[in-house]
C-alpha cells in the first residue's frame, strides 16, 4: 500500500487520521494534490520530493493533482520565512508557470490520470464578499494565528502581512474547491504546510461536510544542519540552464555516506529492497561511493533523462583524470558546459604539417600566461592533452588527435582545463 511505501521511505511526518487514511487508499483510487509555488520558472530540489510523492501514488492508482499556485503565488505563503515574500506580477507569473510545467511533464503522466491544475482559474473571478462569506467565516482569527507558520513572524519585529496572513485561507479554499470539482480527498506537502493542510480540511468538513485527508513529510535536511539542494552558489534547479546536468549529477555525487541511504528512498523510485542492498553494498566498501553514483544516476535520469545522466558520469571521469578515446560527443558537449570553452585561434593550426601549435593553444586559452610560459610548461611535464601528458619536446599537435573529428582537451596541472572546438581545417 503507498502509504506503507511512504512510511519505509521516511515521507510521513504528520497525518490527520492515519487509520482512517489507510482504509480510505485500500478502498480505491483518491484523488490527491501537492502545491508548488510559481515562485521561479523552474523547480528546485526541494520542489522535486513532492513531485515524486505524487508520482508514487500514481503509480499505486491514485489520482495525482499537480497545483500550480497562479493566484496564491500573488500572495506568498509565510510558512517557513521569516520576512515577507515579493510579489509576482502577470507576465512573471505566466513565464513561471510554462517553465514548470514542462518540468513537470518529465515526472508526471499527464497523458494518464495525472492532472495540472492553476488555482488562479478559479480565483480570479472569486469576489471579496463571496470568499467573506463562504471562505472566512468558517476559521476563527485565534485558529489562524495559533498556526506556527502564523504566530512565528507575528512575534518577529517585522510581523506579517494581512495579505500573507490570509494565504491560509486561500489554500483552504483550493482543497475545498478541488474537493467540489475533482472529487480531491487529500492535500500533501512538506512538515511546514501542516496548518494550511489541517485549515482545508477544517473548512471542507464544516461547509460540506465531509472527512478529508492531510499528509507531511519531514523537511529534509542534510546531516551537517545544511538545508538539502543548496549549495553555497544557491539552489540546485531542475532547469538544465540554471543548473547543468554535469552539476546536477555531481550534487548527489558528493552526498555524505550519512544521508545517502535517505536520498536514495527519497529522491528515487528505486524499490526499497534493492536500495537496501544498495547500502549493504556501500557500508562494506564506502570509498568506492557506489551509492552516491546509483543516486547521482537515478536522479538525474528522473529529471533529465538517461542520456543526459551518462554524459555527466562520463564527464566526470574525464574531468577527474581518465582516458577520453572512447568519450562520446555528449560527454564532451557535458564539459564544454563545466570548462572553459573556445574555437582554435588563428594560428593554431598549420596546415603544411596538418598539425596545431601547442604553444599557441596554451597561451591564446590562457593556460599559459604567455608562450615561454607554455614552453615552460611542457618541460614540466604540466601539459596534457586529450588528459595524455605532453612531453617537453613536443609542441605540435597532429590533427588526428581530434575528438569525433572536432574537440581537443587542454589541460595544464590536475584541473585546469580548456575545450577547443574546431570546426574544420
Amino acid at each position: 500500500m503507498v502509504l506503507e511505501e511512504l512510511e519505509s521511505r521516511g515521507l510521513v511526518q504528520d497525518t490527520t487520521d492515519r487509520d482512517l487514511l489507510a482504509r480510505r487508499l485500500s478502498g480505491g483510487p483518491v484523488s490527491v494534490y501537492h502545491g508548488i509555488d510559481p515562485t521561479a520558472s523552474s523547480l528546485h530540489l526541494g520542489n522535486l520530493i513532492g513531485v515524486l510523492v505524487l508520482r508514487r501514488f500514481q503509480e499505486a492508482g491514485h489520482r495525482p493533482i499537480a497545483l500550480v499556485g497562479g493566484a496564491t503565488g500573488m500572495v506568498g505563503d509565510p510558512s517557513g520565512r521569516s520576512d515577507e515574500r515579493n510579489l509576482l506580477d502577470d507576465e512573471t507569473l505566466v513565464a513561471n508557470l510554462s517553465g514548470i510545467r514542462s518540468q513537470l511533464e518529465k515526472l508526471l503522466d499527464l497523458d494518464g490520470e495525472a492532472e495540472l491544475v492553476n488555482n488562479y482559474d478559479w480565483t480570479r473571478d472569486l469576489t471579496l464578499i463571496e470568499f467573506l462569506r463562504d471562505t472566512g467565516k468558517h476559521a476563527t482569527v485565534n485558529q489562524m494565528a495559533a498556526k506556527h507558520s502564523v504566530r512565528s513572524r507575528m512575534e518577529s519585529e517585522t510581523g506579517i502581512s494581512f495579505t500573507e496572513f490570509s494565504y491560509m485561507l486561500l489554500q483552504a479554499y483550493d482543497f475545498w474547491w478541488l474537493h467540489s470539482h475533482h472529487d480531491c480527498e487529500l492535500q500533501i506537502g512538506g512538515s511546514d504546510q501542516w496548518g494550511n493542510i489541517t485549515a482545508g480540511v477544517d473548512l471542507i468538513r464544516r461547509r460540506s461536510g465531509v472527512q478529508v485527508h492531510g499528509l507531511t513529510w519531514p523537511l529534509l535536511t542534510r546531516s551537517d544542519g545544511a538545508k538539502f539542494g543548496k549549495t553555497a552558489e544557491g539552489a540546485i534547479w531542475l532547469d538544465p540552464e540554471r543548473t547543468s546536468p554535469y552539476r546536477f549529477h555531481q550534487y548527489f555525487i558528493q552526498v555524505p555516506d550519512e544521508d545517502v541511504e535517505r536520498s536514495l528512498l527519497q529522491f528515487t523510485m528505486l524499490p526499497v529492497a534493492e536500495i537496501a542492498d544498495v547500502v549493504e553494498a556501500h557500508q562494506r566498501d564506502p570509498g568506492r561511493r557506489e551509492a552516491q553514483g546509483i543516486l547521482a544516476n537515478e536522479v538525474t535520469s528522473l529529471v533529465h533523462g538517461r542520456p543526459a545522466a551518462t554524459a555527466a558520469e562520463k564527464a566526470a571521469r574525464i574531468l577527474f583524470g581518465s582516458p577520453v578515446d572512447d568519450m562520446d560527443e555528449a560527454a564532451l558537449e557535458a564539459i564544454a558546459a563545466e570548462v572553459p570553452t573556445s574555437d582554435v585561434p588563428d594560428g593554431g593550426f598549420d596546415a603544411a604539417s596538418n598539425s596545431f601549435d601547442l604553444v599557441e593553444l596554451l597561451a591564446s586559452t590562457g593556460l599559459a600566461s604567455s608562450k615561454g610560459d607554455a614552453r615552460r610548461g611542457l618541460a614540466e611535464g604540466s601539459v596534457y592533452v586529450n588528459n595524455e601528458r605532453v612531453s617537453g619536446e613536443d609542441t605540435a599537435v597532429a590533427a588526428d588527435s581530434l575528438l569525433h573529428d572536432r574537440y581537443l582537451l587542454l589541460r595544464r596541472g590536475k584541473r585546469r582545463y580548456h575545450l577547443l572546438r574546431v570546426e574544420s581545417q
